[in-house]
Order: C-alpha cells, then sequence, then structure tokens
C-alpha cells in the first residue's frame, strides 16, 4: 500500500515537473520560431519572461470592469432630461481610493516652485496657472474670509479634499503624478538617481524626469548627461561581450580593472514599456467611468444580474444609517436642508459644515470612499445632453483629441524648453501653458494621418454627431471650404440682403443665448457638501466651464488596467435560501 502511494506521489511530482518545464518552455522560447529570448546566440531579442501582472498603482483600488445602465435615475426633479438610461460596458480600470486632497496638491505646488521658480520670468506664469483659486469660499452675503486664507494651506485641513481646481488644473496634476510615480519606479530599480541629490546636475526647467520623454529617447532627459543613470536592466548582448572579455588574456592590473569598470558610465540597458514596469498615464475618469464606480452595483449582483436599483452609493432608499451603533446618521456629507449643512450643536449628523476629511464615511462596494457628498468630482468628458450608445456602447468617452509627437526637420521628436513654451489665454482672463518644458511636444493627427481609416476621421472628435458639420444642414460641405463653421449651440444664421445686387449672407443674429454648452464644458459627477440629496444620485450630470472652479469641485485620478478584467476566476455563486 506504501509502495503504490509512493509510486502515485512521485508520478504526480513527475507531471506537474514536466508541465512547468513545458511552461517555461514557452515563455523562454518564441513558440511560433523556436528562437530563444534574451539569448546572445539569437541574437540578444529581449522579452519580459517573468512578468508578475500589473501592480496596484499607489493609493488607487481596482475596479472590475462589466456591464451597467448608465443614467438611471430614480428622480429628475430638475427637468433636464439629460439622464437616459443606456446600457453601456465599462472596462477595468483603478482609482483613487478618495479625493486629491490639499496636501498632496501642496506636494505638487512646492515641486512646481522649486523646478519652475516664480521669481524667473521664464516660469512665473507655470506656478501661477496651478494655484488654485481660494477665493471660491467668498460670498458677498456670507462671512469666509478666513477660508480663502487658511483652507489650502493650513494643517488643520490637510486632508480634507482640495477645491478651487479648474478641470484643466486637474488634468495637469494627473500628468505630473505620472511622471513622479514612474521616476520613484526608476529610482527603486536603480536605473535613475535622485536627481535632487546630484552635485553635476541642476532640476530646473527642461531638466526634470519626464515620462513620455524618458521612453521617446533617454538621452532626451538633462541634455544626455548619463551621469543622472545608474545601471539599466540587463542587456543579454552586453552580456555577451563581458564574457568574451573575461575569456581574453588581459595582463592589466584589478586597479586598471576596477578603474576602467568605473569610467563605463551606463551599463546595462534603458526601461521600455515592454518591460512593464512603468506604470500607465494617469488621468480624469470619464463619466462612464465614474458613474460605474460610484454605483458598485456588484454589492447587488446574483450570478450574472442585478437584483433591485440602487440609488445611493450605498445600499437603500435612504441617505441614514439604519445599524443599531449608528442609527439615524448621514452616511455622506451633504446639505441636510434650507440653512441646514450639519444639524444641530451637538448632534451633528453628517459631521461637517463644509467639507470632511477624506474616508470619514464607509467606502462602497468597491473600496472607493466619498462617492457621494462631501465634493463633487470632475470627469473627463465633454458635456453633451445625451449619451449616444447606438454610436459606442464600449467604454464611452466624448472629448477624443487624436494627438502625435511633433517631428523636427532632423527627424527627432521636439522636447518643449522655455524658448519654444506656448500659452494659452483663457475666457477668464488667466493664463496658462499648452505644455510644461521638458515635455515632448504633441500636435493634432493631418487630415492624411486619418486618411482611410474605418474608426476615426479627424484628429478633434469633441463635438462629433452633435455639434460638428457632419450634424448640421451642411453636413455635405468639407470644413476647408467654409468660410466659417456653423455652431450648433450658438445664435442661428438668418438671411441678410446686401445693397440691390440681391446678394444674400448668412450673419449670426444678435439675441442672446444661455446656454453654456460648449466644446469647453466638462461634467462633473456626485452631490457635494452644498448639495442636496437628489444630487448623491451618481447618475446625475451637470457640467461647468474647464477653466472654471468652485468651493463644492474637486477631483480624484484613474488608470488603465492591463491585461484580464479581474485578479481572480468567477467562482460559483453559494447556494440561496
Amino acid at each position: 500500500m506504501r509502495r503504490y502511494i509512493g509510486n502515485k506521489v512521485l508520478l504526480t511530482l513527475l507531471v506537474a515537473a514536466t508541465l512547468i518545464s513545458c511552461g517555461k518552455k514557452s515563455r523562454t522560447h518564441s513558440e511560433l520560431t523556436g528562437w530563444r529570448f534574451n539569448d546572445p546566440t539569437y541574437g540578444g531579442f529581449t522579452a519580459n519572461t517573468n512578468y508578475a501582472g500589473q501592480k496596484v498603482p499607489p493609493g488607487m483600488v481596482l475596479i472590475e470592469g462589466g456591464t451597467f445602465t448608465m443614467g438611471s435615475v430614480q428622480d429628475d426633479v430638475m427637468f433636464d432630461w439629460n439622464t437616459t438610461p443606456t446600457k453601456q460596458q465599462v472596462r477595468s480600470f483603478y482609482m483613487d481610493e478618495a479625493e486629491v486632497t490639499n496636501l498632496e496638491y501642496l506636494f505638487y505646488l512646492q515641486y512646481l516652485e522649486k523646478v519652475y521658480p516664480p521669481s524667473d520670468d521664464n516660469y512665473r506664469k507655470i506656478y501661477q496657472a496651478a494655484l488654485p483659486d481660494t477665493l471660491v469660499w467668498r460670498d458677498a452675503l456670507g462671512f469666509n474670509e478666513l477660508l480663502s486664507e487658511a483652507y489650502l494651506r493650513h494643517p488643520s485641513y490637510s486632508d480634507y479634499p482640495v477645491v478651487g481646481v479648474s478641470w484643466l488644473q486637474a488634468t495637469e496634476y494627473c500628468k505630473w503624478r505620472t511622471d513622479r510615480v514612474n521616476e520613484k519606479i526608476l529610482m527603486d530599480k536603480g536605473v535613475l538617481k535622485s536627481l535632487f541629490d546630484l552635485d553635476s546636475v541642476k532640476v530646473e526647467g527642461k531638466n526634470r524626469f519626464d515620462t513620455g520623454t524618458y521612453l521617446a529617447n533617454p538621452d532626451l532627459l538633462f541634455e544626455g548627461n548619463e551621469s543622472i543613470y545608474g545601471r539599466g536592466l540587463p542587456d543579454p548582448n552586453q552580456q555577451k561581450s563581458k564574457k568574451k572579455d573575461r575569456s581574453a588574456k588581459d595582463s592589466t592590473s584589478r586597479k586598471d580593472r576596477r578603474s576602467r569598470k568605473s569610467d563605463q558610465g551606463f551599463t546595462g540597458r534603458h526601461v521600455k514599456t515592454s518591460d512593464g514596469l512603468l506604470t500607465q498615464r494617469f488621468r480624469l475618469p470619464t463619466e462612464a467611468e465614474w458613474e460605474y464606480a460610484a454605483k458598485a452595483e456588484i454589492e447587488n449582483r446574483e450570478y450574472n444580474m442585478i437584483r433591485g436599483r440602487k440609488k445611493y452609493a450605498w445600499n437603500g432608499s435612504t441617505t441614514r444609517d439604519q445599524s443599531r451603533r449608528r442609527g439615524g446618521d448621514q452616511l455622506a456629507n451633504f446639505k441636510q436642508g434650507k440653512g441646514d449643512y450639519s444639524g444641530l450643536a451637538g448632534w451633528s449628523n453628517d459631521g461637517a459644515d463644509i467639507t470632511i476629511k477624506v474616508k470619514s464615511y464607509d467606502p462602497n462596494a468597491f473600496g472607493l470612499y466619498d462617492m457621494a457628498g462631501n465634493v463633487a468630482e470632475w470627469v473627463a468628458d465633454v458635456y453633451r445632453p445625451i449619451i449616444d450608445n447606438e454610436a459606442n456602447d464600449f467604454n464611452y468617452f466624448r472629448g477624443n483629441v487624436f494627438k502625435k509627437p511633433l517631428i523636427d526637420e532632423e527627424g527627432k521628436v521636439v522636447v518643449v524648453d522655455y524658448n519654444s513654451i506656448e500659452f494659452d489665454t483663457l475666457d477668464n482672463g488667466k493664463i496658462i501653458p499648452k505644455d510644461l518644458p521638458g515635455s515632448i511636444k504633441y500636435v493634432p493627427i493631418t487630415k492624411r494621418d486619418a486618411f482611410m481609416r474605418p474608426n476615426y476621421e479627424k484628429a478633434d472628435n469633441i463635438a462629433i454627431n452633435d455639434g460638428d458639420l457632419a450634424s448640421t444642414k451642411y453636413y455635405y460641405e468639407d470644413e476647408e471650404d467654409l468660410e466659417s463653421k456653423p455652431r450648433m449651440y450658438n445664435s442661428p444664421q438668418t438671411p441678410k440682403q446686401i445693397g440691390e445686387s440681391g446678394l444674400i449672407i448668412q450673419q449670426y443674429d444678435t439675441k442672446k443665448r444661455n446656454t453654456l454648452i460648449s466644446d469647453q464644458s466638462r461634467v462633473y459627477k456626485g452631490g457635494s457638501w452644498r448639495d442636496r440629496a437628489y444630487w448623491l444620485d451618481p447618475a446625475q450630470r451637470r457640467y461647468l466651464p474647464e477653466y472654471m472652479a468652485t468651493n463644492y469641485i474637486g477631483f480624484r485620478c484613474a488608470t488603465d488596467k492591463l491585461g484580464a478584467m479581474s485578479y481572480k476566476r468567477r467562482r460559483k455563486e453559494p447556494t440561496r435560501r
């Protein structure tokens, strides 16, 4: 009996070893050609054979994608008619646990102040463009002046969500965060040295780490100064040459060898996208992603269906806690009623009169905090009244402007410096940089780039099917042949006769229109500390020009999940009685 069991165990081990060796072979060899990866004999072609999967970015949680009904609300007392239910599929993505706080945003401002010193006229506007509008706390008939002075910088509000940030500023923060996270990854790997700790370089202006510039050409950083790099990833071709050097007879002393090794500079190779080490770029979540994450209908899932409808980010039809321990307390920070932002003294039912410290309330089923109340949040989309799932029902997003790196006459990518930096003057008079020094210059794709493509025809797709030329009565015309582009969200055209010749031209009438809908109108979602419970419904939608800021809108970042939708396979549901 023992002999039988021993033979069975041995057979099992042999089978497991065979399977492991087969799996290892498929990882170290090309299954279609038989060539070995990372082998100098076969050319040293690299492949990441030890990739363990994408790591969760710091401060984020995984939101497993799926299908859901977007825009499904239980009330529409505003009669905006902009929440027509549509079925949408959302891909898996990562999202910040909570809103970006004052502490985190101040770190961003300190970095900009150090790298782009405001005392230098070349960089003064860069730092100023990132400053939140602290005057959003002022009210013509309210005394909030101390909040204007203290809310952003005083440590009492360090863990409170940052406000007074426009959509444009939030987007720039996401770009900056991408570079800082990837810079630390390379530092931890030893590829990049601590730039602020080097005497040979000065981190200022275009001399900083930028992810896009590094991936395009590492020599573009710090004008090709290799002293910023430590040791690269193993390069099979370099390892082969080292073996040859070792086998060759060399009468050089050990001291000379060490000296020569120290003069080699950067060894190995630089990190590539194919290595899977660098994080994907951070961004604002799309409207579909934010609403899907806030609803968290996963807690009401039974097999492949949803039981019931959720009105808020939590289960239940009310905003009050139903548990015995905290029964009656509010589940979010919002305005209770006219003149009531927190309840009575000694019995505050939501714990705050303005914003409150992030993570003060329980997370939703995805592990996200404050997806209802506290502050509303910017999302990436340009606002339109209709979500058109007839045009697209997969990862819906309105706001695409497709771009490409600018290439100079020598065939090199253009990196922005203080001589080539461009600024935009916004409608409110503020000046912002189009690109930061040190980043790659991007330009919209041309008509030639999109020629004969079945999936898009031009660079700017913000107004596609709703505001572009194809959605007007001039759909048959070419934009380049028109003197002025017809505007859907503006005053209508009226014919006007010029002189006795009978010439009729089109002119915009002078009647004022009240709509704020434009290609600069961005969506923000969720209720805030100054909103009624109606706006806590994740499906509700509002919009504001991308350059404006308020004391009740904040933001959080998101990034793509690569590979499989989830880290775990579907499991059989337990039997419910």
